[in-house]
């Protein structure tokens, strides 16, 4: 038996050590060699893999959305999805390609990784379909709202899908070939790859065509593309904002018979937060979330109204625009002034007072409160934010020391979700059980609509207590118009919260509460025929109308004015 020499194996190693140190070539060989090369992976299979994991992983909502629109599990249905998963897979493959290359890809598959985690989650758990409309609203929203959405659920798919894959990409050693051979392999992918996935869309045509048109949602639901596109849709936006403001309705002016009067008026516009139709009682929804303002006869509804928008930072700007649905876009609406200019120039007093997250451009210019910070000791506060009421709190000295016309924008924070529960005080918890979390996935779908239900009855009771501080200031003519930006999915087609792409979106992200109240005084000051007005109920009516409804109804004349889209058009006797 051979026995074990310290010494000399400690001898025999020293002068292998020494070998390979005396020529530090042939070490820096043995080292990439036996070290580093075996262990490092082609570019090319990674970004093969890569594809396949973003497709597979990350789509749950696309696939079985495009497996529904496509027939199911049939045995020819199966075939086409197994082919359309490889036509993205190459899709995905050749745009990666693209990238490949040292100090680059690792880099985007990392950020890739991470955000197409976040991605999937609210695409999952909501049913988000993410546009350019979306992503603006997200980049838009303010840290307090978008804490709202951070979960343990949200965590653990950021860390899982997010977090492992990017620190395997990082641990990972690409093998990229040298330069010249790098690039022809990369040619040769691309070239195949557009060959390949012309033949498939080709081979496949009659049957996804008519899936992708008619189900749109599909384009909004495919990550990475998805986000990618919309990040790339607000940047262009966002550029074409830079240009020069043109001035709007700079020839207003008030009526002379507005003039003549020397009685001092105020008007409230309250804008409505995330609040749909269909779960208001006076709209004839069965729970009674409208308890006060239902027993009002001096109160104009109108049920037939859509928005301009699924998402405040789109209807928002829309609605305080002259463009109207059809023309407006946010690079139009940035390039001109809106309504709260052209009442500046008929020589109304302005305030916006904000208990959400800002105005979204729509108050340059005009004097602004927020509201929405909490203040320690105020009633109307909690730790994180504050409740609706506070819009109110201090507002008659406002109205008392103004020394004109005045006009008061309110900007609630009404029923935003995913926390409806926060909305409200405790008293107004009056529909339950009331779901208290933001994963809805915890909760039945009842708890969640009783939830928003508490919203709608608190909303409720701050439009009267804000008639009712109105009608307290007999020696003024009043008049509050109120309407929400947009709408909410609560369940229906497994949808949540809004923000649906506007062509695809349902109609509860889109049927919004309008709703009208003037004192007798000012009522007479327009001659109002209230029997023509209550008439008009059910009349189809949307955001275009509210631009010029509210200068109709405070009788300004001004040529950018159009009397079709007045809501009070023929049911008023003097401008």
């Amino acid at each position: 038996m051979k026995r074990f020499s310290v010494a000399g194996d400690r001898s025999a190693f020293f002068s292998w050590l020494c070998f390979l140190r005396s020529d530090s070539r042939r070490f820096k060989e043995f080292i990439e060699i036996d070290m580093f090369t075996k262990y490092r992976v082609k570019s090319e299979y990674v970004t093969l893999a890569a594809s396949a994991l973003l497709c597979l992983l990350y789509n749950q909502k696309f696939w079985t959305t495009f497996i529904s629109a496509t027939g199911g599990w049939t045995m020819s249905g199966a075939a086409l999805i197994g082919f359309s998963f490889i036509i993205i897979v190459i899709l995905f493959n050749a745009c990666l390609t693209l990238v490949s290359f040292r100090y680059m890809l690792k880099p985007v598959l990392v950020v890739l990784f991470l955000l197409t985690s976040i991605a999937a989650y609210f695409t999952d758990q909501y049913g988000a379909t993410i546009d350019k409309s979306m992503m603006q609203n997200v980049l838009e929203t303010d840290v307090r709202e978008a804490s709202e959405l951070f979960s343990y659920s949200l965590a653990t798919t950021v860390i899982f899908l997010g977090v492992v894959p990017a620190a395997i990409v990082i641990a990972t050693k690409i093998d990229y070939g040298n330069w010249r051979e790098g690039l022809a392999r990369k040619f040769l992918i691309i070239s195949v790859s557009c060959m390949a996935l012309a033949l498939f869309v080709f081979a496949f045509y009659k049957t996804l065509a008519p899936a992708f048109r008619q189900h749109r949602e599909l384009r909004y639901l495919l990550a990475p593309t998805n986000y990618i596109q919309a990040i790339n849709g607000v940047r262009k936006m966002k550029a074409a904002r830079q240009g020069v403001v043109t001035p709007l309705g700079t020839d207003a002016r008030k009526s002379s018979a507005w003039v003549q009067n020397p009685r001092k008026t105020v008007t409230l516009i309250i804008l409505g937060e995330t609040a749909r139709a269909a779960n208001f009682s006076l709209n004839g929804y069965a729970r009674q979330t409208n308890p006060m303002l239902g027993q009002r006869n001096d109160l104009f509804n109108f049920t037939n109204v859509q928005s301009c928008g699924t998402a405040t930072a789109v209807s928002v700007p829309c609605v305080f625009s002259s463009l109207g649905r059809e023309n407006f876009t946010d690079e139009k609406a940035g390039s001109q002034q809106g309504l709260m200019a052209v009442l500046k120039y008929a020589q109304f007093s302005l305030l916006w007072r904000n208990n959400n997250s800002g105005c979204k451009g729509t108050c340059e210019g005009v004097e602004y409160e927020d509201l929405s910070i909490p203040e320690p000791g105020s009633s109307f506060c909690g730790t994180d934010e504050c409740f609706d009421e506070r819009l109110l709190a201090g507002l008659e000295k406002r109205i008392a020391a103004a020394d004109s016309d005045l006009v008061v924008v309110l900007h609630q924070k009404g029923s935003h979700g995913p926390a409806y529960w926060r909305r409200y005080p405790a008293k107004f918890a009056r529909f339950g059980p009331a779901c208290q979390s933001t994963m809805f996935s915890e909760c039945s779908t009842e708890s969640i609509v009783s939830a928003y239900d508490n919203t709608v009855l608190y909303t409720d009771y701050v439009i009267d207590q804000a008639i009712r501080l109105l009608s307290e200031h007999r020696e003024i003519d009043s008049s509050l118009i109120y309407f929400a930006d947009h709408g909410e999915s609560l369940g229906e087609k497994n949808l949540f919260l809004h923000g649906a792409p506007y062509v695809i979106s349902p109609i509860e992200q889109r049927h919004v509460p309008l709703m009208v109240w003037m004192s007798d005084g000012f009522q007479k000051r327009i001659n109002l025929d209230a029997a023509c007005l209550t008439a008009r109920r059910d009349t189809a009516l949307s955001h275009d109308n509210i631009f010029h409804s509210i200068l109709g109804m405070l009788q300004i004349q001004t040529k950018v004015y159009n009397p079709t889209l007045d809501l009070f058009a023929g049911c008023t006797h003097a401008r």
